[in-house]
């Protein structure tokens, strides 16, 4: 049964910016060979003047430039769209945009949201924005016909906090198996010989963590950050200052060309990922999937991607001995990699993509979970750690 299906919240494909939009292409493009339509609207700005991508047709159209209004903004306009040209069912991505659910379901249209991770918990939101997330995650539990959690964690909260089904589906991680280690020359750095963090900085990132141990280190490699962020002045500053007069650290701002962000994960000595809100996240996918020996931060969504081979920590203190202790033993961190890389075939986009299709067809016959009208929260204080 051929569906068409709209995927609306992201800022769209090409996939620039992060998981979202790269579960968008990847899961997308599969739909698209699977013989499905697929509808990806876009932010003004991320694909001007194309209408077609991979197969799927592109609707681009305008957002408030606004860190707290953009994405709202450019969901409703999509949501307007989309009732004027309706498709069989709908993905909406992030719980952020709930608002919008009542006009869809108005039309008729079956929708799934995507929650994403624990949005309420960054600290780059006051007091009334994370009152805003938690409601709004309430209310895509009243009012999504099916709600899909990327981590079992985040699966496990939504159970905890509201009682409520969700279908899990994660991220893919590619194989880079044969990145081409050539490209480090471009940043001055050999195979095996630095330390990475690919983040955008955002507290609940812990780049400041991470770049707090790691000079207080006595490691000898080069720490590599790659990443930076809009409307983060003030955190980007604190990165700044904790690097200033360190030789050792290289703050390496947004790469964007592929191929050598793949070589510099396949080529670390060690990749620290300090993420700790967002459920399963590509970037550190990504890394396992190039072999790279990933220190992470010390939350159940890492804990469930690296497993028994995983390294975690919690403190600038965990950092300054986990990167000693890896210079110390290079051919360890090596074989390490090398196992991760083994999870990383558990996370297949193809895998991923069907289990899209499925829940696109039981929200097209209505045998979707449905809403829970009469949700609320169940106990305030349940938390993900």
């Amino acid at each position: 049964m051929a569906l068409s299906v709209a995927m609306v919240g992201t800022r769209g494909v090409p996939a620039r910016y992060g998981g979202f939009e790269t579960a968008v292409e990847e899961v997308g493009r599969r739909l698209v060979d699977y013989g499905h339509h697929i509808r990806v609207y876009c932010r003004s700005g991320n694909a001007e003047n194309a209408r077609e991508y991979l197969g799927m047709e592109l609707v681009t159209l305008p957002a408030l430039r606004s860190r707290t209004l953009e994405t709202l903004s450019h969901t409703g306009i999509s949501a307007a769209h989309l009732v004027l040209h309706r498709t069989d069912v709908a993905f909406m991505f992030n719980a952020a945009n709930a608002p919008w659910l009542p006009l869809l379901r108005a039309a008729r249209v079956p929708v799934a949201t995507h929650v994403d991770g624990l949005e309420w918990r960054r600290s780059k939101w006051g007091p009334t924005g994370r009152r805003y997330y938690r409601a709004a995650e309430t209310a895509s539990v009243r009012l999504s016909d099916a709600l899909i959690a990327d981590a079992q964690g985040i699966s496990d909260y939504y159970t905890s906090e509201f009682n409520a089904p969700t279908t899990l589906l994660t991220y893919g991680a590619p194989i880079i198996a044969e990145a081409d280690l050539r490209k480090l020359r471009e940043v001055g750095v050999h195979p095996r010989g630095y330390h990475l963090v690919v983040a955008r900085f955002e507290p609940e990132n812990h780049v400041e963590l991470i770049v707090e141990g790691y000079v207080k280190s006595k490691a000898t490699l080069p720490l590599l950050v790659v990443g930076s962020a809009p409307y983060a002045d003030e955190y980007t500053a604190k990165i700044s200052a904790l690097s200033d007069g360190d030789p050792r650290v290289r703050l390496l701002g947004g790469v964007w060309d592929q191929d050598l962000l793949d070589a510099l994960y396949a080529g670390s000595m060690t990749y620290l990922h300090g993420h700790s809100v967002g459920g399963t996240n590509p970037s550190l996918l990504r890394a396992i999937g190039a072999a790279a020996p990933a220190i992470a931060f010390d939350v159940t969504f890492n804990r469930e991607v690296l497993g028994v081979d995983g390294v975690f920590f919690a403190a600038p203190s965990d950092v300054a001995r986990l990167v000693e202790r890896a210079e110390s033993d290079p051919d360890g961190e090596v074989f390490r990699g090398k196992r991760l890389q083994g999870r990383a075939g558990d996370y297949d986009w193809d895998v991923v993509a069907r289990g899209y299709e499925q829940l696109a067809l039981d929200l097209a016959a209505r045998r979707a979970a449905g809403p829970v009208r009469r949700a609320r929260r169940l106990d305030a204080g349940v938390t993900v750690s």
